[in-house]
């Protein structure tokens, strides 16, 4: 497919500088090769993440310079709070400075030893949130999620078999509560079927059990839901949001993404009793119920991004992007994660270098090349992010995908960007045979990925 008109245009330009090969190189080992510690300033075009680095349209613009920075019961909250209810239905609406302590708030809340959340894939921060309160993080999608080479619609959906038989092994009063990931990102940013969250609610409802949405992402996998599931077909992507929320309990989103700000987040939820105590601990950690960690004006900016990302043209726009840059990795026989998802494209690192061993870090070493090779970030996703001990034996376990995300920014980059993207991970691919794999020297004990310093194994 050609590449998708813009249904915008460009008002302000931010200048960006591609430095040398021989600078590239000095950056990266300054870096200790890891991508998250290189100066933004040292980066040509960055896909390190679609999390807070959207452009804003004028209307988002214009309702910050709106902002009411009253400490308590600032109007922009009310406007905030309406949009969530009238898109999700839950009742209590707290917000955040971002997702991530949206899931403190409900792990450190509901999680402790021993118990278990169950999601299809968990992310990082989910995970961490959920392991550093003693619990432990259940994935559980469905068989064809695991291989990037297999061709399906919702590749994102959950095996509700394999639910309902963890349930009972692991006990209901040891599952605080499960989760849906709309869009699916660390399984190559696939959509949820309706089918598969009516059949993951009814399985919840039956045991008694909580159902939340980790929503980022959840106007893209309504997107796809209307395209490619026909009983959808004429529905707006407004209404299928509804329905779709309307299966769970409550959800948690990072709005630096599908609410196209630079900064903010929620949990919504219907159980007041919960509420409650979520709102005492927002208080201790985050700020007044009204505001939590933001100003107001980025209340406005999220309740107004909300309605932007409902705009069908601008949703046909964005998954049209990373289903063009699809097709010419495709002309190219460069793997990568099919069907092509929402927020980003996801290279197959383990069929890309298939000389590299898991232990290696492939995607960690493709990721590296990119940016050596074009000043280009992207993020790895395997198992530099991912392989941990197994919580019984010890032994190491490795995600059944090896992955780097090209995470598009939403209104940011052109066609010209994308493509000069496409031509560097063809050179790479090119000369695949010489790349190298990676060990690590130094990491942390959690999230490691973000920190951690890599040297290549010679």
């Amino acid at each position: 497919m050609p590449f998708p008109a813009e249904p915008f245009r460009i008002k302000v330009v931010e200048p960006v500088k591609l430095i040398s090969r021989e600078e590239r190189e000095q950056v990266l080992r300054d870096a200790g090769y890891n991508l998250f510690s290189v100066p933004a300033e040292k980066i040509y075009i960055d896909l390190l993440t679609d999390s807070g680095t959207s452009a804003m349209s004028d209307y988002q613009w214009a309702g910050m310079m709106m902002g009411d920075e009253s400490y308590a019961q600032c109007r922009n909250f009310f406007h905030f709070e309406q949009r969530v209810q009238e898109i999700t239905g839950y009742k209590h609406v707290i917000p955040t400075h971002q997702g991530r302590v949206a899931e403190n708030l409900l792990f450190s809340t509901v999680v402790r030893a021993g118990k278990t959340v169950i999601n299809n894939t968990h992310f990082d921060t989910t995970r961490a949130n959920v392991q550093a309160n003693g619990g432990q993080a259940l994935d559980l999608v469905q068989e064809k999620g695991k291989d990037p080479s297999i061709v399906e619609p919702f590749k994102g959906d959950m095996d509700v078999e394999m639910l309902e038989a963890e349930i009972k092994r692991i006990g209901v009063e040891n599952i605080p509560l499960v989760m849906l990931t709309v869009t699916n990102n660390s399984g190559g940013g696939q959509p949820v079927s309706m089918q598969n969250v009516r059949a993951v609610s009814e399985v919840c409802k039956r045991y008694g059990l909580p159902l939340f949405f980790d929503a980022c992402r959840f106007a893209e996998n309504c997107w796809f839901i209307k395209q490619r599931d026909p009983e959808f077909a004429d529905r707006s992507v407004l209404s299928i949001a509804q329905e779709l929320f309307s299966y769970g309990d409550g959800c948690t989103m990072s709005a630096k993404k599908d609410a196209l700000v630079n900064m903010g987040g929620f949990l919504a939820l219907n159980d007041e009793s919960l509420a409650d105590k979520l709102r005492d601990r927002l208080i201790l950690i985050e700020g007044f119920l009204t505001y939590g960690g933001l100003a107001g004006r980025d209340l406005e900016a999220v309740a107004r991004g909300l309605e932007d990302v409902m705009n069908e043209d601008y949703l046909a726009y964005r998954t049209g992007q990373i289903a063009a840059i699809g097709e010419m990795l495709e002309a190219s026989g460069i793997p990568f994660v099919k069907p092509t998802g929402g927020h980003a494209l996801f290279l197959d690192a383990k069929s890309f270098l298939p000389h590299i061993p898991q232990e290696q870090f492939p995607g960690q070493s493709l990721n590296c090349e990119l940016y050596r090779e074009v000043g280009v970030r992207a993020v790895e996703i395997g198992s530099l992010m991912f392989a941990e001990p197994h919580p019984d034996t010890g032994v190491i376990v490795t995600p059944p995908m090896e992955l780097v995300r090209l995470a598009i920014p939403r209104r940011v980059y052109t066609e010209s960007h994308l493509r000069y993207v496409v031509e560097g991970i063809t050179r790479i691919y090119e000369r695949r045979d010489t790349l190298k794999g990676m060990r690590i020297t130094w990491a942390p004990k959690a999230l490691r990925h973000f920190r951690a310093h890599l040297e290549y194994v010679d």
